[in-house]
């Protein structure tokens, strides 16, 4: 019984989110269908490529995963199967396979489109489930599409480095506004070399040390971790630390700061000292 992940910017409003299980289901009812958020924000490739990269490598060996984030960026001309380290990616040709992998993936297939179907979203869906199905009946990857087909790929989101600094991008807003920031532990350690630090964001606050969890600052008050996924986190024990600062993630600002009369910031640097 083949296990599917679903991640999208679709929502939640509409049927369309059920109609892409119920279209997956009539291809093979014993599908496993399991959702990761269909809450992306529009347009935001780094916020989809974190989601995604942090949870399709907590799924067992060999799980499919479909990401239908963007998905018409650009008229469609294929879609794209890729399989790496175990696990298989289902998503547009649109280049955000590039940043959720952050390296170049072991194999990529090109799934064919019909010319004559109309490409909307649940025809899309068709085409992942019918290669899902064929893959979990047997048939090998060259038979399904094509093999080492060229595909589009964007750069991934990384944080910019110096020798005395490392600075980065807010690229997600958890649900409680904790902020996570593109830095992950191995870059901060790698930087840091032993030395003393300030994390520095909105201009003047400024955090000194690394917490394990929220309640080890007193209720209220900021502080700095490393989340579950190993990337940095600014938050505020018992507080939202991104309406307080101000803070909002990459491209937010971009798409939403001439609605409000405010400022916002989306960088934070650490110094070393």
């Amino acid at each position: 019984m083949a296990i599917i992940t679903l991640t999208s910017d679709i929502g939640l409003q509409d049927y369309l989110t059920g109609a892409v299980k119920g279209q997956l289901l009539q291809i093979d009812p014993a599908f496993n269908i399991v959702d990761i958020t269909h809450q992306i924000s529009p347009f935001n490739f780094p916020q989809a490529a974190y989601i995604c990269r942090n949870a399709i490598y907590n799924f067992p060996d060999l799980t499919f995963h479909i990401v239908m984030v963007n998905l018409f960026e650009r008229r469609p001309e294929q879609l794209l199967l890729a399989f790496h380290r175990n696990q298989y990616i289902l998503c547009a040709d649109n280049g955000l396979l590039s940043m959720i992998l952050e390296e170049s993936p072991e194999i990529v297939i090109g799934l064919p489109l019909d010319k004559l179907e109309y490409r909307n979203t649940l025809y899309c869906t068709r085409v992942f489930g019918k290669a899902i199905y064929d893959i979990n009946n047997g048939k090998r990857l060259t038979e399904i599409g094509e093999a080492d087909t060229s595909f589009n790929e964007k750069n991934p989101l990384k944080p910019l480095l110096s020798d005395s600094w490392i600075e980065g991008q807010i690229i997600y807003i958890d649900n409680f506004e904790n902020v996570v920031v593109n830095i992950t532990r191995e870059q901060f350690e790698a930087q840091r070399k032993g030395r003393s630090f300030n994390i520095v964001f909105k201009r003047d606050e400024v955090i000194e040390k690394i917490c394990e969890t929220y309640a080890d600052v007193p209720e209220g008050e900021k502080l700095a971790m490393f989340n579950a996924a190993g990337y940095l986190e600014i938050a505020i024990n018992k507080g939202n630390a991104a309406g307080l600062f101000g803070l909002q993630g990459y491209l937010e600002h971009a798409q939403n700061a001439y609605l409000q009369n405010r400022l916002f910031y989306q960088t934070v640097k650490i110094f070393f000292g």
